[in-house]
């Protein structure tokens, strides 16, 4: 006879307790643990965003408008933020406890998998929240719910979810990047160097994770900044597709077109990917739960 399958407890979080988890019999952690996991991400997130906000327009807006116009739009910002942010890095976790039972391995494919998984899901449920934002930053003083249900009677519910789907592909390769970079660079500095849980590995992991989802989403943010431009312009399409508009970059442009913009992309990416960790790491500390 084979022996009990049953899932592990999605004990959230768990990177170093897994053996605990197998030992559980509760197939759901409490409810105030859920809230505090899903919490602490989606708080972090939204501090990082509050921070790296005025980011990359920073000289442009401070001589043509002034210094408030740093902030224009950042209320929908940090909504999103909690929202998106909290389900992007708060799904990561149950999804490799979940790949783990499945696969038996918490190997770096597995954590890149949970982490794209994460990201698309997260996209998915929260893309609403992403078209409103786009409308109250194109005007201010409208209000939110009004602008649901202007989009909802005169397009169909159907146009909350616009361009979910390049978005979905984003939001995948930008979690994946950050997550499983983050989690495997701090497995293998605690296994290879004398670093411990602290701010320090925090920092030195969340750094590299930082580079290396700019290299990963840079060409994405490209090839859909080239796309949105030929959509707008209304000429003879040049690209028929994502893949194609790479394509025709690199060889008419060479691979270091596609990250043409890139160090514009870092210094946002790059600072919010450091202070969202770092500051999880710290929330969750606080609330009694696990590193990530």
């Amino acid at each position: 006879m084979m022996g009990d399958i049953s899932p592990p407890v999605a004990s959230i979080p768990v990177v170093e307790g897994n053996a605990q988890a197998m030992n559980s019999k509760t197939l759901l952690p409490p409810l105030s643990t859920v809230a505090s996991h899903f919490g602490t991400s989606g708080l972090s997130v939204a501090l990082a965003t509050g921070v790296t906000h005025p980011l990359g327009i920073f000289l442009q807006l401070m001589k043509q408008e002034g210094p408030r116009s740093l902030y224009l739009g950042l209320t929908p910002a940090l909504t999103r933020s909690v929202l998106y942010g909290g389900l992007r890095l708060g799904l990561y976790e149950p999804t490799k406890v979940c790949f783990d039972w499945a696969f038996e391995s918490t190997n770096v494919l597995v954590k890149i998998a949970s982490g794209a998984f994460a990201g698309a899901v997260a996209t998915a449920l929260t893309n609403p929240v992403e078209v409103v934002k786009v409308r109250l930053q194109m005007n201010p003083n409208a209000v939110p719910i009004a602008e649901v249900r202007e989009v909802v009677s005169k397009e169909g519910i159907g146009a909350l979810w616009k361009g979910v789907g390049p978005a979905m592909v984003r939001a995948a390769a930008l979690t994946a990047s950050q997550l499983a970079t983050y989690d495997e660079t701090k497995r293998i500095l605690v296994k290879r160097t004398s670093l411990e849980e602290g701010f320090h590995l925090h920092l030195c992991s969340s750094v590299v994770a930082g580079v290396v989802s700019t290299l990963i989403t840079a060409p994405i943010d490209m090839i859909k900044t080239r796309l949105m431009l030929q959509q707008n312009s209304g000429s003879v399409r040049i690209y028929r597709n994502g893949f194609h508009c790479g394509y025709k970059v690199i060889r008419k442009e060479g691979p270091l077109a596609l990250y043409k913009g890139g160090f514009a992309i870092f210094a946002r990416l790059g600072p919010q990917t450091m202070i969202t960790f770092i500051l999880c790491e710290k929330l969750r500390s606080l609330a009694g739960l696990h590193k990530m």
